[in-house]
């Protein structure tokens, strides 16, 4: 770090937004090994800034402990200085684990699954974003990829340079819309990932002039935004686990189970995984997001899409093999996202749910008839969620109090608004 460098020590909360505090490039060693203060009502930020009601008002004290195989150096550019970024745990203030931590909720839920089962999970979060001020030019274009030069060069570098590992940097399918795809990691690494490339994209954004958003619709009849998991297990020796070429569509026995989980689940852990009130004018049939709860080969209308696999140039599908989790935006905590999924995928894999219909890539709505759908919206899926006592069961209950009086807030915060205005108030909060 040079001199007049800072460490910028965050974590992500309950609306997705990354926060935290700086400190002094002379104190960096220090904070580094003993972490900095923050206070557990910071839980209760809304998407808007606000405090929603919460259970530790003005009382208690925690740490922001760094973990520094997260720690990214953001290089200067004009008049901009270099920053360290770290993402840190909540802790108490013995460096103890905080109950409410979402970092601290992801890495137990693998734990467990890896205890339960011996399993490991890998994973990668795809995020689409619109950019604001380009020429229109045409979906998947060569003319798009160039339009935003020299921001998109800059960014891949970027996300290289800092160990974030880019697979795909590509135009997409809606007006100024881009997608950018990270290299399978395993499961934490992965969840960390996905918190930092929103804030590299924002930061080289403004340091471009330009203004971007992740929100999950900009208009209601527009494009949306998501963030698609993949996920994949593998043993103890790195072996993959999902994969078995004589079972239906290639899904293991295990595979099946994990899968029965979380469809099972499926309408509680909306309520994280989409959780703004905006994120279920996506969430319906005919968008490419996800049309009901339902497993699929290759049908980016399912909850869960069998990813397809290729033998090309030597390909392995074993190893390519996962299971692609489309109900999922950038309102959501990554860390959170995650856990859920293992969670649910845990209890699948431990309990007796019936093994889940693989339907095939073909399938029609007619067929699809009897499949649940998804909550209408965000008020629903919390209902869900409130209802779901195996859910529920999974969070500290101030964790999870928390973050349901933080959804009712941002309900209440667009309650009057229009289905536009509402769009629009999240594309500039995001």
């Amino acid at each position: 770090m040079t001199p007049d460098q800072t460490l910028f020590v965050a974590t992500s909360d309950l609306a997705g937004q990354l926060r935290g505090r700086s400190v002094p490039a002379a104190a960096a060693d220090s904070v580094l090994q003993r972490g900095v203060g923050w206070v557990p009502a910071d839980l209760a930020i809304t998407a808007f800034g606000t405090i929603a009601p919460n259970v530790f008002g003005s009382t208690g004290d925690l740490r922001l402990m760094p973990d520094a195989s997260t720690r990214i150096e953001i290089p200067a550019r004009g008049e901009d200085p270099a920053v360290s970024l770290v993402l840190a745990d909540q802790t108490e203030p013995d460096g103890s684990p905080w109950a409410c931590c979402p970092r601290t909720f992801a890495r137990q839920a693998l734990d467990d699954l890896r205890a339960a089962t011996g399993l490991e999970v890998t994973a990668s979060f795809e995020h689409e974003f619109m950019v604001d001020g380009l020429p229109a030019t045409a979906p998947f274009s060569f003319a798009r990829h160039r339009s935003i030069e020299p921001f998109g060069s800059e960014l891949v570098a970027l996300l290289e340079a800092t160990g974030l590992q880019p697979e795909n940097w590509l135009p997409e399918y809606g007006a100024d819309q881009f997608e950018v795809t990270l290299e399978p990691a395993p499961g934490l690494v992965a969840a960390d990932r996905a918190v930092l490339l929103k804030e590299l994209v924002r930061d080289l954004a403004r340091r471009h002039g330009r203004g971007v958003t992740f929100a999950p619709l900009t208009h209601p009849d527009g494009s949306g935004n998501g963030v698609h998991v993949h996920l994949s297990l593998r043993t103890a020796d790195g072996t993959p686990a999902l994969h078995d070429p004589s079972a239906p569509a290639g899904l293991s026995a295990v595979g099946r189970r994990f899968a029965a989980g979380i469809l099972a689940h499926a309408q509680a852990l909306l309520a994280f995984t989409a959780p703004s009130p905006v994120s279920y004018l996506r969430l319906t049939p005919h968008r490419w997001s996800a049309g009901g709860v339902f497993l699929a080969e290759r049908n980016r209308e399912a909850l869960l899409r069998i990813c397809p696999t290729s033998t090309a140039g030597g390909g392995d599908p074993a190893r390519q093999y996962n299971l692609e989790f489309r109900a999922a935006d950038a309102t959501a905590n990554p860390w959170l996202t995650l856990g859920l999924l293992v969670r649910a995928g845990l209890a699948g894999i431990t309990g007796d749910l019936a093994e889940p219909t693989i339907w095939p890539e073909s399938v029609t709505e007619d067929e699809l008839a009897g499949v649940p759908l998804l909550p209408k919206d965000l008020a629903a899926a919390l209902d869900e969620l409130t209802a779901d006592e195996v859910v529920t069961g999974w969070f500290d209950p101030a964790l999870l109090d928390t973050h349901v009086s933080v959804k009712r807030a941002e309900l209440a915060a667009v309650a009057e608004l229009s289905e536009v205005e509402r769009c629009a108030r999240f594309a500039d909060v995001y």
